[in-house]
């Protein structure tokens, strides 16, 4: 039986995508799909982390994709924390997957690039839209209109990684920062990243309100009770999801 394109891990309330291909295909984004869809109903994973396998991280897609098949779309469908452990080249369809995480770490050798114009395309899968929100407008239309591959530190540099690392200490790394995520109360990350994201497309109006409403609807939440008693009581909280 030929290697899974992507491999799934489960542990401590952390799921854990490795991607097992160089290049996207049409079995990658099915097995992703899959994926992504156990991470979001399995109630007893509170963070995820998608990272590469032998030195890429995933440098873009092959063969004749569909247009439907648009895997950065797939995960950022997770309604939970994704962090993207960059371990090697993320570039085209690679990058815009990273760029759909909420949390990017990556290797010191790792580069990155969106060379689609060089092709005579553009990015298909949240390129144009995502990378100016990350780095801002003026160097996202840099990086897209010169189809420029830029190292780890121009990527720390700019915001596109929040931090880079030894190679040989990048999973050990992700794994810590995953664990200092997955403490924290699971109901409350995933409204944190709602308010987060759904803001960013409304007046700061709207976003006030959003974030009212979701801050009262944790009050109904037996986590919240539970985050309540174990700050007074000096331990550690335990939550559950609920």
């Amino acid at each position: 039986m030929p290697d899974k394109a992507i491999i799934y891990s489960k542990k401590d309330h952390i799921a854990t995508i490795r991607l097992n291909r160089p290049k996207v295909n049409q079995e990658l984004v099915q097995e992703l799909m899959q994926a992504c869809e156990n991470v979001n109903d399995d109630e007893d994973i509170y963070v995820m982390v998608i990272t590469g396998s032998d030195r890429v991280f995933c440098t873009g897609g092959e063969g004749d994709l569909k247009q439907a098949c648009r895997p950065a779309k797939v995960v950022a469908s997770i309604e939970k924390p994704v962090i993207a452990a960059i371990n090697g080249d993320a570039f085209g369809s690679g990058l815009e997957i990273a760029l759909a995480c909420d949390i990017r770490i990556a290797s010191a050798k790792a580069r990155f690039a969106l060379p689609q114009v060089a092709q005579g395309q553009i990015p298909g899968d949240g390129g144009t839209q995502r990378l100016p929100r990350i780095i801002g407008r003026g160097k996202a239309l840099e990086m897209l209109m010169t189809a420029a591959t830029i190292t780890a530190a121009e990527a720390l540099e700019i915001g596109l990684v929040s931090k880079v690392v030894p190679p040989d200490a990048l999973d050990t790394e992700a794994q810590k920062l995953a664990e200092t995520v997955a403490a924290k109360g699971p109901l409350a990350l995933r409204y944190l990243k709602e308010a987060i994201l759904k803001g960013m497309d409304m007046t700061l109006e709207q976003g006030l309100r959003l974030e009212a409403d979701l801050y009262f609807l944790l009050h109904t939440t037996s986590d919240r009770t539970e985050g309540v008693k174990s700050y007074l009581e000096k331990r550690t909280p335990k939550y559950k999801g609920k």
